[in-house]
């Protein structure tokens, strides 16, 4: 059993060390300069989009946050901060990732 993973080991470095990472080209059609403007522009309306709402979320969370103090219920706010600022995570997240391909 170890002659045979002695061997395979052997094999694959000299399989990576025959593969040129230069020589790699994928069989991709290049993509045209105006339909990646015109992704770029639905992106960034998208991400504004979704920017706002985080700006909403915030702001309904906190006038429920004011109303549950006013009645002295408390705590059960925190969680829905939580998810609006993990929502607002991914959408940074998601912006830098996106940002990066196009």
């Amino acid at each position: 059993m170890s002659s045979f993973l002695a061997s395979a080991s052997d094999a694959a470095s000299h399989l990576l060390a025959m593969a040129n990472p230069d020589d790699f080209k994928p069989n991709q059609a290049p993509v045209p300069e105006e339909l990646k403007n015109k992704v770029r522009v639905l992106l960034g309306f998208v991400a504004w989009t979704v920017t706002g709402l985080c700006v909403a979320g915030v702001l309904m969370v906190g006038g429920r946050m004011a109303v549950m103090h006013r009645r002295g219920e408390g705590g059960e706010h925190a969680s829905g901060l939580a998810w609006v600022g993990g929502a607002c995570v991914l959408v940074g997240s998601a912006a830098a990732i996106v940002g990066a391909i196009v």
